[in-house]
């Protein structure tokens, strides 16, 4: 039996299952036996015989063979509970896998554990009344952020390599910020979602929580393409891994804004000045050349959040307005908002906006070809209670929390949160680089330049917790 679970990445992992030094059996064992014992609660359903027999069949040959990951529990895995985190929904059970879990068994990987969401990943704190409050391992009183919580928890706590993500104003990029990880938000489409799944605002995308580049970049092998059950899936990239690096010589000479506020969002000065300082750095370590831009975008929160309750409405059936006690209260007040806010004017008025903010982020990487702001206004706060409206002592609505992430969200382009450093009190802060749409490659081996250089810390110190 091993120790615990492996610290390293993914990608060391499957290379020690093919030299012998590690079996994936053993480390499903210590995951599951990590994850039961840890105080985080990034875990809320654990596998049984299913994951073990998949660990003990596993082919290490293949790009996750052996390698048990945590499902975030917004998405299908058959037999597995499926209550989209909310109390009312707590019988269900998925019949089958989503399209990311079916193509991540399909190249080895072992679902082992579901992790923690928020309800309906309605809000970017982890923290339901059917699950109760998940933890920042770098700090007990802190969220890890959401809708990915519990991934980026159990990722950065040292309890499993990888875990599925999905980000749809911010919900991978947010708690990969705060638990001083990896996340990519891709181009919408990139990577296929359903069956069953409503396109809602189309502002969704799946992915992952990682602790490096090349096991993000093996991820994107893996799961990418279009599937048939995702008609605005894009089609099939390779070379994802085996590109790594290899443009870096283009990347000298591209345009690039330092925008750590991203035309309005009110952010911490050290969060500022850490971002700021990352960028700086990435600028000279890549040949990158600054340009100086104006930009001003719309406030897309409360658009945001009124056309994204459709999707949260249709799950409910007929279980709504009843079942609205049970819900937690951000997630019902803003679902009773929307049913009596939402018709013909509100959703002209949301189209106006997506359409104001969509001209405006095209008109900036027709000046610029990356983006850098911060991943989020502030460090990690509070992992119970409402939303913050204090940032860096500065006052802001609680819609300034997704502020930073939503456009991308909206506008469809990828973007990604990238480690650059932490707070006074050790907090990590994310640095969050934007391209034009199907601009991936190039934000990978951006984020590769930061990991060479300036190497971050791959699980919190003191990991597993």
């Amino acid at each position: 039996m091993t120790d615990g679970p492996w610290l390293g990445d993914a990608v060391s992992l499957v290379e020690a299952f093919r030299r012998g030094e590690r079996h994936p059996s053993e480390e499903l064992e210590a995951v599951v036996a990590a994850a039961e014992a840890s105080k985080l609660n990034a875990v809320c359903h654990v596998d049984g015989e299913a994951a073990v027999d998949a660990a003990r069949r596993a082919d290490v040959r293949l790009p996750f063979g052996g390698v048990p990951i945590g499902v975030k529990e917004l998405e299908a895995v058959a037999g597995w509970p499926h209550s989209f985190a909310s109390v009312p929904l707590a019988g269900q059970t998925a019949t089958t896998d989503c399209s990311m879990v079916e193509r991540l068994r399909a190249a080895g990987a072992v679902p082992a554990v579901q992790t923690t969401s928020s309800e309906f990943g309605a809000t970017n704190q982890t923290a339901t009344k059917l699950h109760g409050v998940t933890a920042n391992p770098w700090s007990a009183e802190r969220t890890p952020g959401g809708s990915s919580g519990g991934s980026a928890a159990g990722v950065a706590g040292g309890l499993f390599t990888l875990g599925t993500g999905g980000d749809g104003g911010g919900s991978i990029r947010i708690p990969a910020g705060f638990c001083g990880l990896f996340g990519l938000k891709a181009t919408y489409g990139r990577i296929p979602r359903g069956p069953h799944v409503g396109l809602g605002n189309f502002s969704s995308v799946v992915g992952c929580l990682s602790r490096s580049v090349r096991d993000t970049a093996r991820w994107f092998d893996v799961c990418n393409g279009f599937h048939p059950r995702d008609p605005w899936s894009l089609p099939r990239v390779e070379g994802w891994e085996r590109d790594l690096g290899r443009f870096a010589g283009q990347l000298r000479g591209l345009r690039v804004a330092i925008l750590p506020e991203l035309g309005g969002a009110v952010v911490a000065d050290e969060t500022v000045e850490v971002v700021t300082a990352g960028g700086e750095q990435l600028v000279a370590d890549c040949g990158l050349r600054r340009v100086e831009v104006q930009l001003d975008l719309p406030e897309p929160g409360a658009a945001w959040g009124l056309t994204g309750s459709v999707g949260t409405r249709r799950k409910l059936g007929e279980l709504w307005p009843e079942c609205g006690a049970d819900m937690t209260s951000p997630v019902r007040r803003g679902l009773e908002v929307a049913c009596e806010r939402l018709d013909i004017d509100s959703l002209v008025r949301a189209e106006d906006l997506r359409d104001t903010l969509n001209e405006a982020m095209a008109d900036l990487f027709e000046r610029v070809d990356i983006v850098i702001c911060a991943a989020n206004p502030d460090v990690a706060f509070a992992a119970q209670g409402w939303l913050p409206t204090t940032f860096g002592g500065r006052d802001a609505p609680a819609s300034n929390n997704g502020r930073l992430t939503i456009p991308a969200n909206l506008y469809g382009n990828p973007a990604v949160s990238i480690p650059v450093g932490h707070s006074a009190d050790g907090l990590p802060i994310g640095m969050q680089v934007m391209a034009a749409h199907h601009r991936e490659q190039m934000l990978l081996d951006l984020a590769l330049s930061v990991e060479q250089e300036r190497p971050w810390p791959l699980v919190t110190p003191g990991s597993p917790l």
